[in-house]
């Protein structure tokens, strides 16, 4: 209906660009990035009892349990910030937390777009045996696609590029085969729901390039003069 909040879920295999994505969708929707991972990561750095209940599992690839990330997903979006809408990056990851999610949007009143970025295999090994991240303000880079100006130095505050324990290959190996056996299955689960899909070749193009095309995508779904919100 219009006046809706918009639900925009990044859907990708990790690797995917779902987070650069994200912040481009959010500079350009004026709506706030919800991140799974970020949450996850921010309780393991806190050392809370949730941050220490999932550590083991992150750090090997695992997925953690529905229960939690629904929890935590349910908690966010209540949040004042989302009521215009908000982008979903990482969730939902199997089709139980997508059944999940679609009871979690009609309890707001928001009407979802997935956007499902296509990469192949090979190329996301490569993307993240090259990633890097700042571990003070959370920017991420590549050597390849796209290096900080100073090797191992973030542009914005100086720190130290570290790599995450979550994109060793051995660990990213392991993310892609679950994201296979639980993941993949989504893709069919939306095409069947009323869900509008969109799909977008994300292998090739330079990141930006990749928004261009999203954009023109979503700009006969989403109101440019009120941000955030839903048009027919």
């Amino acid at each position: 209906m219009p006046g809706s909040p918009i639900a925009v879920v990044m859907f990708g295999s990790p690797g995917s660009g779902k987070g650069t994505q994200s912040k481009y969708l959010v500079d350009w929707l004026g709506i706030p990035q919800i991140s799974t991972g970020d949450m996850l990561r921010d309780h393991i750095r806190r050392r809370t009892p949730i941050g220490n209940s999932i550590a083991e599992l992150m750090r090997h690839g695992t997925l953690v349990p529905d229960e939690l990330v629904n929890h935590l997903v349910h908690d966010r979006i209540l949040q004042p910030d989302c009521a215009k809408g908000f982008i979903l990056d990482g969730y939902p990851r199997t089709p139980a937390q997508a059944e999940e999610m679609m009871n979690l949007l009609q309890s707001v009143g928001a009407e979802e777009v997935v956007i499902h970025l296509v990469v192949d295999y090979n190329v996301i090994i490569s993307r993240m045996n090259g990633r890097r991240v700042c571990p003070r303000c959370g920017t991420l880079y590549n050597s390849v696609s796209r290096p900080p100006k100073k090797d191992g130095i973030c542009d914005l505050d100086g720190e130290t590029l570290v790599i995450r324990e979550d994109d060793q290959e051995e660990v990213v190996r392991e993310r892609l085969t679950q994201y296979e056996a639980q993941t993949r299955p989504l893709i069919e689960y939306f095409r069947n729901s009323e869900a509008r899909l969109f799909e977008v070749d994300a292998s090739k193009d330079r990141p930006e390039v990749v928004f261009g095309h999203i954009r023109e995508m979503l700009e006969g779904v989403v109101a440019a003069p009120e941000k955030g919100t839903l048009v027919r």
